[in-house]
């Protein structure tokens, strides 16, 4: 490793243990030189992040920092924003970024790898095991190609705020410790018309027991580097699915290796139905932005379902072809899989185990997906086709006029369940209040949607739920709050003015996103008009 004595490391936040088992289980990049190249041989490459001009800390997670180990008092030093931008480094600390490949937007890409993330080392947690702290927006490495390895303040706003409101929500996620700025700015073209400007630098800090995607075993098996494959399947199996390994007597095999990918697919595939229950979008389902491990990993262009659309995206890359649309998801999944398949296989040559798990996939997300449902209407079991056909039908109710899906969904759980025939004046209030614009609501559609509301009214009779378990059920699985783009937006043109309060006042809310927070109502709202089709509030790009 190139650091010298001489390196900017200084000896504060002593409470941080670190044990950095991946660098150390694994080849490094014998080249040390930091310039956009292509990396054989090696799961990383060392490097130092890019030291910039004036650090300062606007976000901080409580709950990460505690997990971690960190001191109350260390979180308010002066030099926790010099270290947690990458200009100096801790005891322990060894940045390098990782080495991996990746298919985007359907194509092998080949060589991709940490092109702005760069990870300064594991820590060893409490409750929680080790760690990794990453950097995202730290500076070049021999994987930015032609980018300047740079993030700039309202992307790492969203990544910021979205990675804890996610966990909050119950979801898979990476963490983040803190958002800092660097004092710096970043030229982006942010709608890739020709006009580029500059914009705030920005760094935010991710957390995660593991940064490995599915792409950091797609590049080993394209170039066909057995070797360094096997090494890091079997890193992957030890570090975080070690109850498999003992499974199988510590025996490294084609066995083994069959039991880690169908866990792989059944985190893959629960992570997904979580996103469909709550409207997340992720926007960028490229094999390299897939965890291994069942995380939300890499907050780009994502975004949340305002009206029920299951062809919306929120990434204009993908406006046409809307491959990672909302409703794609599952499927995506799949085919991620797939090619997560393809690669292993030289490790146990035999097709049928791994298309046979492939085929539980589509099954395992059928069963989930009708589970999920029946939480969101709040039945105590799913009963069978019956169901799934009142989910169905539900789902074409809703996208047949613009209808809020969290709004609507929350509201459901004040329908009045009575023997009594319904009649409209039940059920229009509920509605009215998730759709946008009441005037397109025609008499058709006020049968259809009677003729729903009787047949869910009927099936709620014969559920074991009492009344206030219904409700509870629905409102522990729909939440009141979620991250809106326009709500993501307005943070961020406060930010730029130099006001947080509006990072802070949504970490406070989205601690808390299945709670009725009555002082927060405003937050809870339907999409306001002004914020249909602007800019960072619809869709967005991938730039940073």
């Amino acid at each position: 490793m190139f650091f010298s004595v001489e390196d900017n490391i200084i000896s504060l936040f002593t409470s941080l243990s670190f044990n950095n088992q991946f660098i150390k289980a694994l080849p490094a990049d014998v080249d040390e030189t930091n310039q956009p190249r292509q990396v054989h041989n090696a799961a990383y490459s060392w490097v130092k992040p890019t030291s910039v001009v004036k650090p300062k800390l606007i976000a901080v997670s409580q709950n990460v920092a505690g997990i971690l180990g960190f001191l109350p008092s260390e979180l308010t030093h002066y030099e926790f924003a010099e270290v947690f931008t990458g200009n100096k480094l801790l005891a322990g600390m060894q940045p390098f970024a990782m080495c991996y490949g990746g298919h985007q937007f359907g194509h092998w890409a080949g060589q991709l790898g940490d092109g702005r993330a760069i990870n300064l080392g594991e820590v060893q947690t409490k409750n929680h095991g080790l760690q990794m702290l990453q950097l995202k927006g730290a500076g070049r490495t021999p994987y930015s190609r032609t980018a300047d390895g740079l993030a700039v303040l309202r992307s790492s706003i969203r990544e910021f705020l979205c990675s804890e409101a996610m966990y909050h929500l119950g979801i898979p996620t990476t963490r983040a410790l803190s958002l800092c700025l660097t004092g710096e700015q970043v030229t982006r073209d942010m709608f890739y018309d020709g006009y580029p400007k500059l914009e705030l630098g920005a760094v935010v800090c991710r957390v995660s027991s593991s940064f490995l995607r599915f792409g950091s075993f797609q590049l080993p098996a394209a170039r066909k580097d057995l070797s360094l494959l096997k090494q890091l399947v079997d890193y992957a199996i030890r570090t975080d699915f070690s109850r498999l390994l003992d499974e199988n007597s510590g025996v490294y095999d084609a066995n083994l290796y069959l039991k880690w990918f169908a866990e792989v697919s059944e985190r893959t595939c629960s992570l997904i139905v979580h996103w469909l229950r709550v409207g997340f979008v992720h926007g960028v389902m490229n094999t390299d932005n897939m965890s291994i491990i069942g995380e939300t990993i890499d907050y780009g262009p994502y975004g949340w379902i305002d009206n029920f659309d299951i062809h919306w995206t929120p990434n204009t890359t993908d406006a046409q072809g809307k491959r990672y649309c909302f409703g794609a998801q599952a499927e995506i999944g799949q085919w991620n899989l797939f090619q997560l398949a393809n690669a292993i296989f030289p490790l146990i040559n035999d097709a049928e185990p791994l298309n046979k798990i492939l085929n539980e996939y589509a099954e395992n997300y059928q069963r989930q997906w009708c589970l999920m449902m029946a939480k969101k209407l709040g039945f105590a079991h799913y009963q069978g086709e019956s169901d799934q056909q009142l989910f169905v039908d539900l789902e074409v109710l809703l996208s047949s006029i613009e209808t809020d899906m969290t709004v609507f969904y929350r509201q459901l759980a004040k329908f009045e369940i009575k023997k009594a025939p319904v009649q409209e004046q039940d059920w229009l209030p509920i509605l009215t209040a998730a759709i946008y614009n009441s005037a397109v609501l025609s008499l058709t559609l006020k049968e259809q949607w009677s003729q729903w509301f009787t047949r869910y009214s009927e099936r709620c009779q014969q559920d074991e739920h009492s009344t206030v378990d219904k409700i509870t059920l629905m409102n522990n699985t729909n939440p009141k709050f979620v991250l809106r783009n326009y709500l993501a937006q307005q943070a961020i043109e406060a930010a730029e003015q130099g006001d947080y309060s509006e990072i802070e006042k949504l970490q406070k809310i989205l601690q808390n996103p299945y709670n009725e927070q009555e002082h927060y109502q405003a937050y809870a709202q339907k999409r306001p008009e002004w914020a249909r089709n602007k800019a960072g509030c619809s869709a967005l790009s991938c730039s940073s």
